[in-house]
């Protein structure tokens, strides 16, 4: 690592960049995949799928080969592809049972899908606070949100680091509700020893393009529940058109859709799973690297591991003490981002202020589902009810994108460098 422009002034204000050419992009892409790619396009077989009851309702060959090739990685009894994790979601959410009315119990710190898809349903989104530690949710504030109501939690496993999911579990036990594991960013990712989606009633994965997993788009669902991982495979594949001949006797919720992922696709996930566990060392030695070559910063808190836990750094999550900086993140923001360093970002999200929830609108103009018969009490989404979330929102988070960039040594060695330039010039910023 190198020092030469840590005194110098700020490129913000006219100075050299510490990074003068843009990263590698992320590139999982390799021989493998192009050679399972072609060899599904020349077998003229791109997809297998019926919508009916017949061999072909699970999908082609490469389909089935992902799924149990998943089901053995991730040490579960059932994996099922999806075409995006948004289907996966929307899928999940409808096999766990959820009513017309219900609460789910979700995240605010996280991509808009996670509470959509219980919207999807006509259930209603709950948000509860997250840790600072992890950004995850806070079991003690599910349990403050916990109603008649209830009826699942969503845990996000946010950024690359799981949920306490013991805590949550036992919540979930004691009020007989189901939890769904939205694991999209954190695949790989272990929880006391157990892969972190795989300790809910339903977890999964997203496959985009540029997560850990890289389909271009597509999910994967996993539980060791044979009848919600029936269910799911309805959903995912026209359920109505299916249950009659199929037999199936609570049609609750089967309303399907084509959420089905390709044979292209898959062969290219079968190899890339097989890639997963370098792919996360690679993004483990790179966020080592940067957290010992940024330990001795003042005013910021780097991404925290828990015991028993692993991380898998989609994001790398960091929170500044204004107080102690005497500026604000987004000058912070600006000065790093003067320097060449991309990737950064001040704020994740706060789902309740987005205005769908302020408002009250989703489906039609006039409020449905929050102003229907089964919608049992009115759900508070104001300012002020996840604090924490807030709070990081507002003022103090500051995340990197790690899933952006391939991040070798010498990458991070002027990431370090950025970050100390621009710390050790912080009165230039004020």
């Amino acid at each position: 690592m190198t020092k030469t422009n840590n005194n110098k002034e700020l490129a913000l204000h006219g100075g050299e960049k510490v990074i003068r050419q843009p990263f590698l992009r992320y590139q999982a892409i390799g021989q493998e995949e192009l050679d399972a790619a072609r060899k599904v396009i020349e077998s003229g077989v791109l997809s297998q799928y019926l919508g009916c009851w017949s061999d072909d309702f699970y999908g082609g060959p490469k389909v089935r080969e992902f799924e149990q090739a998943c089901s053995e990685y991730f040490g579960v009894k059932h994996a099922i592809t999806v075409n995006s994790w948004t289907s996966g979601l929307v899928t999940a959410v409808g096999a766990i049972g959820i009513e017309p009315g219900d609460e789910v119990i979700v995240s605010p710190w996280t991509m808009c899908a996670s509470a959509t898809a219980i919207l999807h349903w006509n259930a209603i989104p709950v948000f509860a606070d997250i840790q600072t530690e992890t950004f995850c949710l806070d079991p003690e504030s599910v349990k403050a949100n916990i109603t008649s109501n209830t009826k699942a939690i969503m845990a996000v496993d946010i950024g690359g680091h799981s949920a306490e999911m013991d805590a949550l579990n036992a919540i979930a036990q004691q009020y007989n509700l189901k939890i769904i594991s939205d694991t999209a960013q954190a695949p790989g990712a272990l929880y006391k020893g157990k892969y972190a989606g795989t300790l809910a009633d339903v977890g999964g994965y997203s496959l985009n393009y540029h997560k850990h997993i890289h389909t271009g788009e597509g999910g994967i669902l996993v539980t060791n529940n044979n009848e919600i991982a029936e269910r799911m495979r309805l959903i995912r594949n026209h359920a109505e058109a299916v249950v009659g001949d199929k037999g199936v006797k609570d049609i609750s919720n089967m309303i399907g859709y084509n959420f089905r992922l390709g044979e292209i696709e898959c062969a290219i996930g079968i190899e890339q799973l097989k890639k997963l566990n370098g792919f996360i060392n690679s993004r483990q030695k790179a966020a080592e690297k940067l957290s010992k070559g940024l330990s001795s910063l003042e005013g910021i808190r780097l991404p925290i591991t828990q015991d028993d836990c692993t991380h898998v750094y989609y994001i790398y999550k960091m929170i500044l003490d204004i107080e102690t900086l005497g500026v604000s993140k987004e000058r912070i923001y600006d000065a790093l981002n003067a320097e060449g360093v991309e990737g950064l970002t001040t704020n994740y999200t706060n789902l309740h202020l987005l205005p769908m929830y302020q408002n009250k609108i989703a489906y039609g103009s006039k409020g449905f589902p929050w102003n229907s018969d089964f919608c049992k009490r009115e759900v508070d989404y104001s300012k002020g009810i996840c604090p924490v979330a807030e709070e990081l929102n507002d003022f103090s988070y500051l995340g990197f994108l790690m899933c952006l960039h391939k991040l070798d040594d010498g990458e991070v060695d002027l990431l370090i460098d950025a970050f100390h330039k621009v710390w050790n010039n912080l009165d230039q910023l004020k």
